[in-house]
Parts: C-alpha cells; structure tokens; sequence
C-alpha cells in the first residue's frame, strides 16, 4: 500500500509542489483540495481523518498538535504517522 501524505494547511504549498515534483507517484494532499478535510478543520477531526484514509500528516505545528495525538492515542485511535516539520525550513 504506498504512503499517502496530508499536508496541514499552515504550510506554505511549495512542500505539496516539490513532493510531487521529485516524486510524481506520491500522494500528497493538502487540507483545502479535493476530497480533502476543508481549511479550518480542527486538529482533532483531522486526525481521525488521517486515521480513517490511511494518510501520514505533515505539519509544522508544534504547539498543540502533540497535546491532540496525545489525546488521540488515549481514546484507543491510531494514525498511521506525523512528520513535523522544522519550524526554521
């Protein structure tokens, strides 16, 4: 099963482009795209979408991102994986 990334909507777009520019066959999408959560979907509701579709986040929020995995994988959930991103790339 190939790895499908989601890219939180606070990163800029040219992570999405460079992706798919390296590595045409990846799935890499964006909150906001097509049959993607919309923008502004909670950090909470995008995880359990994450763990729903089978898709790796990519984010660079690391303020409360951690405090909802932490509560995600409480509550029995899963997610098959987070990247977070420097803050400084």
């Amino acid at each position: 099963m190939p790895i499908k990334y989601l890219m939180d909507e606070n990163l800029e777009p040219i992570y999405q482009i460079q992706l798919r520019r390296q590595e045409p066959n990846l799935v890499v999408w964006a909150i906001g795209d097509p049959n993607a959560p919309p923008k502004g979907t909670l950090d909470p509701e995008i995880l359990l979408w994450c763990e729903k579709y089978n898709f790796v986040l990519v984010t660079n929020n690391r303020s409360s991102m951690p405090v909802h995995l932490t509560d995600h994988l409480a509550q029995g959930y899963h997610i098959p994986g987070i990247f977070q991103l420097n803050p400084n790339m």
